[in-house]
């Protein structure tokens, strides 16, 4: 077993468009690696900050990433091996899975770039807001409705639900 501890420093922007780790920002990865029969297992924690806007107000935000994976990376098939001892490899059977779901060592290598993306984006809010109850925008002037007086922070009326103004309700 094998453990170590990976600054990687970001090319390209990881994550959606709202929400990032942009380019330069550091990506931290607490990274463990066992052998075991099938192949090379690896363990990590990521730990990130993106950045990005409000879907409701546009106001910067942060966003915390803290989360781990597991991947293994199975060994090489070479067919070559099992043609020389006459006899078909038990592995192919033993994996119900494609081979585009499963990864692979490519020599003593393997790339952890697709599972660390995965955490990354996996953890991101498709809708992120500021804080829970952000009031967003207000409609005509743009203005955020969290800044606006309470006096100018009433909705106009709409026209159209004039008539239910004075419709008595009973609780």
């Amino acid at each position: 077993m094998r453990e170590y501890e990976l600054d990687l420093k970001v090319t390209e922007s990881v994550g959606v468009d709202l929400l990032s780790v942009k380019p330069g920002e550091i990506i931290e990865v607490d990274l463990r690696l066992q052998s075991v029969d099938e192949g090379v297992l690896a363990t990590a924690r990521v730990i990130a900050n993106a950045t990005g806007e409000c879907t409701r107000c546009l106001k910067p935000i942060s966003w915390p990433i803290d989360e781990n994976f597991t991947e293994l990376y199975y060994y090489e098939i070479t067919p070559n091996k099992s043609a020389k001892r006459g006899a078909k490899s038990n592995k192919d059977d033993d994996l119900d899975l494609d081979e585009d779901d499963l990864s692979f060592m490519v020599g003593d290598e393997i790339d952890l770039e697709p599972a660390i993306r995965d955490a990354v984006i996996l953890n991101l809010a498709v809708n992120p807001l500021c804080n829970e109850d952000c009031p967003g925008l207000e409609e005509k002037q743009g203005q955020n409705w969290a800044y606006l007086p309470v006096v100018e922070s009433q909705s106009p009326a709409d026209q159209r639900w004039a008539a239910l103004k004075d419709f008595p309700l009973n609780n």
